[in-house]
């Protein structure tokens, strides 16, 4: 399986602008520049769109351990903060993504959910891919 992105720029790092295009059109010339980045202007950019898949990639992933261990999920919610530093001699780089899961999950003990949990958090494609810290603050709710 192969998914595609385009990214267009045009003019100056900080000066430019851009627009970020999915081949399935969730994203069509959706606007990043380093003002979206680093700033507060509409638009998007790298960290947030890491954030969004890692929040989803580990979550479906939960499901599906959910699924295989005879478990459904009322609901499932995710946030995943990811951090931008300044790198070691000169740049930035990604130095961590922190997922913060709330979960309703009928007949599940806090173990059982730990576990399952904790191997979403460690197996999922884009957990594998990161270079960076992940910390996950997993809880159920009634």
């Amino acid at each position: 399986m192969i998914r595609k992105a385009n990214a267009v720029w045009r003019g100056t790092g900080r000066d430019g602008a851009g627009d970020l295009t999915s081949a399935s059109g969730v994203l069509s010339k959706t606007p990043y520049s380093y003002k979206t980045r680093f700033e507060d202007t509409p638009g998007t950019n790298p960290e947030e769109l890491l954030a969004a898949a890692h929040a989803g990639c580990f979550t479906m992933a939960l499901a599906f351990a959910l699924q295989q261990a005879g478990l459904t999920a009322t609901e499932l919610r995710t946030e995943a903060a990811v951090t931008l530093d300044p790198a070691d001699g000169g740049g930035f780089r990604i130095s961590r993504s922190a997922l913060t899961l709330r979960a309703k999950i009928p007949g599940i003990d806090d173990a059982k959910f730990q576990e399952l949990a904790k191997g979403a958090e460690q197996n999922c494609p884009v957990s594998k891919v990161l270079n960076a810290e992940i910390t996950l603050d997993a809880a159920l709710e009634g």
